[in-house]
């Protein structure tokens, strides 16, 4: 009996310890798509004001901390819950666990402080035809095509950034493109305001990915007037300056000539006459 005696102290202490431990139960969604909140729920018996954090991990090759959440247990040691956005990272796996500031109380062994999380980065699926920045007076136009989406539909829901709430969630038909199972997609969605519209895309499986596309205003073209001017082609008319030709002036023959043919004259007359006799 006397060697028995130490082995039951040893699990008389094991059972007092156990009952004197607190229990720590965290439970977070499992897989989420890239984009939606990571849900997670706290149940414990720690004494009312005791204080920790939810701290939300990249686990890869290191531990990269994303973002935390502090959690105080409340005298009715209600379940809380906490969320985690996921908006922007990358597929992978993730960790969620409690960090307490100070030592770590011991805790009773099925407590559960830590979870993975898988977050699903579907978004490569998506290929956007459609013009990621569009104007005003023509959006808000959503093409393109879903991998392997043949004539399954797709889901779309458009939200604006400072419009809140625009269309949807709807289903709208894709078609099956023969050569690759794709599935084409093209919608038009109206919208009064320019701003960032996010499309959430999804299909029977899920969440697809959140494509943002940006609206401007409408692009208003400044153009001048154009004036028509005629140019009349004036011809330019010469004025001949016409130089008379200057008149030559007859010098007055020399009087000796005068005398003489005179003279010639009055002797041809007399001999006329006289041969007539």
């Amino acid at each position: 009996m006397k060697k028995f005696l130490p082995l039951l102290l040893m699990l008389s202490l094991a059972l007092v310890g156990s009952a004197s431990a607190y229990g720590m139960y965290l439970n977070c969604s499992d897989t989420v798509p890239v984009g939606q909140m990571i849900k997670c729920a706290v149940d414990s018996d720690f004494p009312a004001g005791t204080s920790f954090d939810l701290v939300f991990y990249q686990s890869q090759y290191t531990s990269t901390e994303i973002d935390r959440e502090s959690i105080t247990i409340q005298p009715n040691q209600a379940t809380q819950y906490k969320l985690f956005d996921t908006t922007g990272l990358k597929g992978g796996q993730y960790k969620i666990e409690t960090q307490f500031n100070g030592p770590v109380p011991s805790m009773r062994s099925d407590s559960i402080s830590s979870e993975l999380v898988t977050v699903v980065d579907r978004s490569p699926e998506l290929t956007i035809t459609s013009p990621m920045t569009q104007d005003l007076s023509s959006a808000l136009v959503i093409a393109g095509t879903l991998k392997k989406g043949g004539n399954d539909g797709i889901q779309l829901q458009v939200d604006g950034e400072s419009a809140g709430h625009i269309w949807g969630p709807q289903y709208i038909k894709t078609n099956n493109l023969i050569q690759s199972g794709d599935g084409s997609f093209s919608q038009t969605v109206p919208v009064t305001q320019p701003d960032n519209y996010k499309v959430t895309f999804s299909d029977a499986k899920g969440q697809i990915g959140i494509i943002t596309f940006q609206v401007t205003s409408p692009t208003t073209a400044t153009t001048a007037p154009m004036v028509t001017v005629t140019t009349k082609k004036v011809t330019a008319t010469k004025t001949a300056t016409l130089t008379p030709i200057p008149t030559p002036t007859k010098s007055p023959l020399p009087a000796f000539l005068v005398i003489g043919a005179l003279g010639l004259a009055a002797l041809l007359i007399c001999r006329m006459k006289s041969g007539r006799a």
